[in-house]
């Protein structure tokens, strides 16, 4: 019975380890529009890129540094409708950001050590794509 009762523990003791590392970010809104960032460790890694199915949008951000790609924090990313006026204007606080924009077309602009990276996205219904951003 007392092993049991050890196992039992131990197993709770497993899912409830497993839930905190795959652990989503809070959402947050920049003009009106939800997002998620994040990507800090392979838990919260892992469950961006599971929860990035329900998303419109998923960027991933990195660098090349030293000949191998790194993932960088604190881009700003700033996100224009057809009409070129802002309508997403956020940081990227971590390596992933998850964008929920309605269909339709948009330009990207990605700063990062003052270096800026225009994009042109369309987003269409019922579909999720990502969008690699890397500076040089």
């Amino acid at each position: 019975m007392k092993a049991l009762l050890t196992i039992i523990i131990s197993v709770q003791l497993l899912l409830a380890t497993s839930w905190a590392l795959a652990h989503i970010p809070d959402t947050q809104h920049s003009k009106g529009v939800s997002y998620i960032t994040g990507g800090v460790g392979e838990g919260e890694s892992t469950a961006i890129l599971a929860e990035a199915k329900q998303w419109p949008l998923l960027l991933e951000l990195s660098q090349i540094q030293n000949g191998r790609c790194v993932w960088i924090f604190g881009a700003s990313i700033k996100i224009m409708g057809s009409t070129k006026q802002v309508i997403f204007d956020a940081q990227a606080e971590r390596p992933y950001m998850l964008v929920n924009l309605v269909p339709g077309d948009y330009t990207l602009e990605a700063s990062y050590e003052s270096v800026v990276q225009k994009r042109s996205i369309s987003i269409k219904s019922d579909s999720s794509q990502t969008l690699s951003v890397f500076w040089k």
